[in-house]
């Protein structure tokens, strides 16, 4: 029997009609691919003015973290009433894919529209890292980024978690973190198409379980066994699949989006709700006919310009008031 699914956006189904798509991902795939040249950060960086360092953090196992900072040109770092907001990004790829600069484009486009300084963390990829590693990596590059706000010309009042599919899916947890360690503040989660659910069970996981795409559901398997190594069902902790958490109370604002035909979309939906259920404020939108990652693949395509234009908007509206505060 074939299983029904939500129809693509006539656009994307167009643009992804001329493009090799997998269904599975293998151990010799993912070396394949991990072979590939990385996401070249030049051709972003050219359009824009923008003053690029690079650093690198110690964690707490003794590995060394590198963070890649981007920042409008000329800005006075020094000056606390120029401090700008931050935008801490966690890049995606299945958790064990991608590097620092996967992505970039779309939060460097809140560089362009609020002089935002973007941190862009590399947090060390499964299977070589598994359990908490790749949270706990992100969770020291934010304190990193939290410490040394005045070098960075950062107000660390407006730093934002964000990140894409497993960055998404990393920037919950790492905010379910801040939250239960009490620090560093974290004023918004911005989750694209988040990674939230090990169990990859909800009703989108089955549809596109083996549909060719961008991310199936047995490809997102592949990456959770690959990221829970060795762990039970009783020790994976939240913070490395955040679905599994009790309380999503005290949480910070959060925008979700996903796209309906696509394997996340129902852990995503739910995970608003139960920020709701919970008194907590979230913006969700469900892109009709979006495929997992379509804005970042077709950034052109006009439901992508929509998708993103609107959370550019929400971020716009987040730091008005945060300024009005």
């Amino acid at each position: 029997m074939t299983t029904a699914r939500p129809a693509l956006d006539p656009q994307l189904r167009e643009l992804l009609a001329d493009m090799p798509l997998m269904s599975q991902l293998t151990p010799e795939v993912l070396a394949h691919l991990r072979q590939l040249p990385s996401t070249p950060v030049e051709p972003p960086l050219a359009q824009r003015q923008v003053d690029r360092r690079e650093f690198t953090v110690p964690t707490k196992d003794g590995a060394q973290l590198r963070l890649s900072v981007f920042s409008p040109a000329c800005t006075d770092r020094t000056t606390t009433a120029a401090a700008a907001p931050c935008i801490y990004w966690i890049h995606g790829g299945g958790m064990v894919m991608g590097d620092r600069f996967s992505q970039i484009d779309i939060p460097l486009e809140w560089l362009d529209e609020f002089g935002a300084v973007v941190v862009s963390v590399d947090y060390r990829l499964a299977p070589e890292a598994t359990g908490t590693t790749l949270v706990d990596d992100c969770y020291q590059g934010l304190l990193w980024t939290a410490e040394h706000a005045a070098e960075l010309g950062i107000d660390p009042a407006r730093i934002i978690a964000a990140g894409a599919s497993a960055g998404g899916g990393l920037a919950a947890g790492l905010t379910l973190l801040a939250r239960d360690l009490g620090t560093p503040a974290i004023a918004a989660q911005m989750l694209i198409c988040p990674m939230l659910d090990h169990r990859n069970t909800s009703t989108s996981s089955r549809q596109y379980a083996d549909a060719p795409g961008v991310w199936t559901g047995e490809m997102n398997a592949f990456g959770w066994r690959a990221v829970l190594g060795d762990l039970t069902d009783e020790q994976i902790p939240p913070y490395v699949s955040p679905a599994l958490a009790a309380d999503l109370s005290g949480l910070p604002t959060t925008y979700i989006d996903t796209g309906s035909a696509e394997v996340f979309r129902d852990e995503d939906t739910d995970y608003a709700t139960r920020i709701w259920a919970v008194g907590g404020q979230a913006e969700l939108h469900v892109w009709a006919g979006g495929f997992h990652g379509f804005d970042a693949l077709f950034p052109r395509a006009p439901i992508s310009a929509t998708a993103r234009r609107t959370r550019t908007d929400w971020l716009a509206r987040l730091l008005l008031q945060n300024r009005a505060a």
